[in-house]
């Protein structure tokens, strides 16, 4: 049975994040990305405006009058969710888990591609495939993808992002638009990431807490890698200790933003604390913009 204060924190993601769709992705979602193609619905009378190109000439020879052809965008997509679910995303600095993040960036995604007719399915790993849940439409669906973000206890403990991704290759049969959501912090999974970015539409999504980019300067500190089950003590008011800290930080992060600019995927980066629209706004203009 589900608690209590857990059923209060789906209702307040999807309270949140419903409102997100109506009052700031209306219509952005729908237009970053496209369907499958364009499907013949009919054909009706030549208007003044419509292209020649679409005229349709037998029937028109048929009927002694112009007429044209009529298509219809086929819209329905496949929407999968890839999110990572190790240990390192039960950390959080900011008043907020990364874990939590993920969670709502997922709900907004959701909400979204089922407002625009779309099915959703989950694939939550760690080291490990943890959770499953095929692709399917409405707002119940959605909640139960919610639940399994929130709710699910992982097995594993590391993050094995190849893994994942070649699950996803063998239950998805068709082009998805997949939305993975990762801090990143595995290696090994670039050339699986390739080899998806060519079957489906991927976007790499980075969940990022503000301590993992740099620490306050608070004397000694204990660190603890969750996934590993290692603590080192460390003095923070260490200038130096600081700078390198910082550094490996950002060489890590640009080296993976490079790394996703070379397989010319869209990408986003989300911070624990910080509103994740503005972020997300820019991706869906971005794609817009260039379709």
């Amino acid at each position: 049975m589900i608690p209590k204060e857990l059923l209060k924190k789906i209702r307040q993601i999807e309270i949140r994040t419903s409102h997100m769709v109506n009052d700031v992705f209306a219509g952005q979602y729908h237009s970053a990305f496209k369907g499958r193609g364009m499907e013949f619905e009919e054909v009706r009378q030549y208007q003044i405006g419509d292209d020649v190109r679409t005229i349709d000439w037998n029937v028109t020879a048929r009927s002694g009058a112009p007429f044209v052809k009529v298509f219809r965008e086929e819209r329905e997509l496949t929407v999968m969710l890839l999110v990572d679910m190790s240990r390192s995303h039960l950390f959080g600095t900011a008043g907020q888990l990364k874990r939590e993040l993920a969670a709502e960036v997922c709900a907004t995604l959701a909400f979204s591609a089922i407002r625009n007719n779309d099915k959703v399915g989950l694939i939550c790993f760690t080291d490990q495939i943890e959770r499953f849940v095929p692709a399917k439409k409405g707002p119940q669906h959605v909640l139960r993808v919610i639940r399994e973000l929130l709710y699910h206890d992982p097995a594993g403990t590391g993050t094995d992002i190849a893994t994942a991704i070649e699950h996803l290759n063998r239950v998805t049969t068709r082009r998805s638009v997949v939305f993975l959501v990762s801090d990143f912090q595995a290696t090994g999974y670039e050339r699986p990431l390739r080899v998806a970015k060519r079957r489906h539409d991927l976007i790499p999504i980075t969940i990022v807490d503000p301590r993992e980019m740099a620490l306050p300067n608070v004397r000694f500190i204990e660190l603890y890698d969750a996934e590993t089950d290692q603590t080192v003590m460390v003095d923070t008011s260490s200038v130096r200790f600081r700078t390198a800290y910082e550094g490996r930080a950002a060489s890590s992060a640009e080296e993976r933003r490079r790394m996703l600019r070379s397989m010319d995927v869209d990408s986003v980066e989300v911070m624990t604390g910080e509103p994740f629209v503005e972020p997300l706004t820019r991706f869906f203009r971005a794609r817009e913009a260039r379709l």
